[in-house]
């Protein structure tokens, strides 16, 4: 290997670094728990210290699907060289850290995803469109969906009819279910990616069509149970505990899907500096957002808290289950999305269940908008010119 050729790979990673430390400073670092502080069910300090123990597990254990898809599936007919791959990562993360700044949540999945589009166009690279139709889908239902269950949870929870152990139990349910079918590494078949539904059939030796829906119905059952106990003795505790655990589960699907937005632009340089393991990657790319989570998360989850709507437990339970959904729905797909926008839709949703327009800033939330609009053309445009001009030199 050519000094040259190590030289560019490992300031492309620590651009890598760089990017994963802002991501974890800013999108996963912050949103995951930001309802949760916002409800004074936890510090700023200590939400950042546990989100970052989260973050790092799933970039580890859920990272690969999205970072094949930022790294390989965005532009077709080109490999991003190193220079690239630089340019890639340092407009992704500039743009998010006058994010973090300004106190406004710029979007990671947009900005890297229309720097990495940018920079492969300008290269002669084609555009993938069945992959680019998936992830538009995502992004402009996303709002939409996650605000809308929000939405329709936090209108149930409140009511003097329904009483929170009996609320709450099957929200509990319904998330334990979807853990228990989550691919995980090395839960697999020799060491591949597996769920804990599929291990228990090998397991118990067991080979059925209805294995996967017994087991599941069985965990959701266990799950609603244990909530629907610790609700009923201490009904405010256990509320902080139920909220306290989705908001770890948040934490962890952002990990998985953010950590492709810093390491996936490296995937193509691997075949040229070595058969350097993927999950060494992913792992690096953990610490760096476990580290951003830790020293710079308080500052954006403390504006997400205040300045987007005031929630209690139940409403910022409402906020974290469609987010954890919607998040677990695009590491699946390997789609790079944006936490900020899902998080921030949750809790529109169900601040608007509350009060209406009152309960939510709509000078923020329309700056925030702007943002996320902006964000994609800013990296493309910036991408795009990056690339020209490295080409042109």
């Amino acid at each position: 290997m050519e000094p040259s050729v190590l030289a560019l790979f490992l300031v492309a990673g620590l651009a890598s670094l760089f990017m994963a430390w802002v991501i974890g400073a800013g999108s996963s670092g912050a949103t995951p728990f930001a309802p949760a502080v916002g409800a004074n069910a936890i510090s700023t300090m200590r939400a950042a210290f546990v989100v970052g123990i989260f973050g790092f597990a799933g970039a580890v254990i859920q990272g690969a699907n999205v970072s094949e898809a930022v790294g390989r599936g965005l532009v077709g007919g080109v490999s991003l060289p190193a220079e690239g791959v630089i340019a890639v990562l340092l407009i992704g993360a500039g743009l998010m850290a006058i994010g973090i700044k300004t106190g406004y949540p710029i979007a990671t999945a947009f900005t890297v995803t229309g720097a990495v589009i940018g920079v492969g166009l300008a290269l002669g690279g084609t555009p993938v469109w069945p992959k680019y139709r998936q992830i538009g889908a995502v992004w402009v239902l996303t709002p939409f969906v996650g605000g809308g269950i929000a939405y329709v949870i936090a209108s149930v929870l409140p009511r003097e009819d329904v009483p929170e152990r009996y609320s709450v139990p099957p929200l509990a349910g319904l998330v334990g279910a979807v853990v228990a079918n989550l691919q995980f590494t090395g839960l697999g078949p020799g060491g591949t990616a597996g769920s804990l539904v599929a291990l228990s059939g090998r397991t118990l030796g067991i080979e059925h069509p209805l294995l996967p829906w017994a087991v599941s119905l069985s965990v959701a059952a266990a799950v609603a149970a244990v909530v629907w106990w610790d609700v009923r003795r201490d009904r405010a505790g256990g509320l902080r505990r139920v909220l306290l655990a989705f908001g770890s589960l948040v934490a962890f699907s952002a990990g998985g899907s953010q950590v492709g937005l810093a390491v996936g632009p490296l995937l193509p340089l691997l075949g040229d500096v070595g058969p350097i393991p993927v999950i060494w990657v992913l792992a690096g790319g953990g610490l760096g957002i476990l580290v951003g989570s830790w020293t710079g998360a308080p500052r954006m989850i403390k504006s997400l808290a205040q300045d987007y709507s005031s929630l209690g437990p139940r409403r910022s339970i409402a906020a974290l289950v469609p987010s954890f959904l919607i998040a677990q729905m695009a590491v699946l797909l390997g789609v790079p999305v944006s936490f900020n926008e899902i998080i921030v839709s949750a809790i529109i949703g169900s601040g608007a269940a509350v009060g209406g327009r009152d309960a939510i800033s709509a000078r923020k939330i329309g700056v925030t908008v702007g943002a996320w609009a902006g964000s994609f053309g800013v990296a493309f445009v910036l991408g795009y010119g990056a690339s020209y001009a490295l080409q042109m030199g």
